[in-house]
């Protein structure tokens, strides 16, 4: 499938709130105690696995781009038969993990603008994905987007 100038801007807006979150800012920061720091680590650790497993999972079909790729497909084992973009979600819990490990509130603003970014940008995938899959508004119904049905 051909992409198209919103797969650009969505992908450009991802990496450049990266390359903000990187950026060594001290402001909006709090005193992280033993509880942040432990929450922080196990976040950041499970959202560093949650990515790898993804990935590994996804295989052919991994993409930056919302477009999928040509030739790909639906994909509805291993974390994705429980969450549809499970890779946002690694994402989101590894920056928050490592924004209350070293307590910075600037990080967890960046990654809030990241949960809202990969909303709409799923919202737009998923409409690309709906169109390519004729299973996917059934997988829809069994899944969620970022966590689990049950939540």
């Amino acid at each position: 499938m051909k992409k198209t100038s919103k797969d650009y801007v969505y992908v450009g807006i991802q990496f450049m709130l990266f390359a903000v979150y990187i950026i060594p800012i001290n402001i909006i920061t709090f005193v992280n105690g033993t509880a942040f720091n432990i929450i922080g680590v196990i976040l950041l650790t499970l959202g560093v696995l949650m990515s790898l497993l993804s990935i590994i999972q996804l295989n052919k079909n991994l993409s930056p781009f919302p477009t999928p790729v040509t030739g790909g497909e639906l994909i509805e084992t291993g974390l994705y038969k429980y969450i549809r973009h499970p890779i946002y979600t690694s994402i989101l819990l590894t920056f928050l993990g490592y924004s209350l490990y070293v307590g910075s509130g600037y990080k967890i603003l960046i990654t809030i603008f990241l949960l809202i970014l990969f909303f709409y940008k799923s919202r737009y995938e998923e409409k690309k994905l709906s169109s390519v899959f004729s299973g996917y508004t059934e997988y829809i119904k069994k899944t969620g987007r970022f966590l689990p049905k049950a939540f």
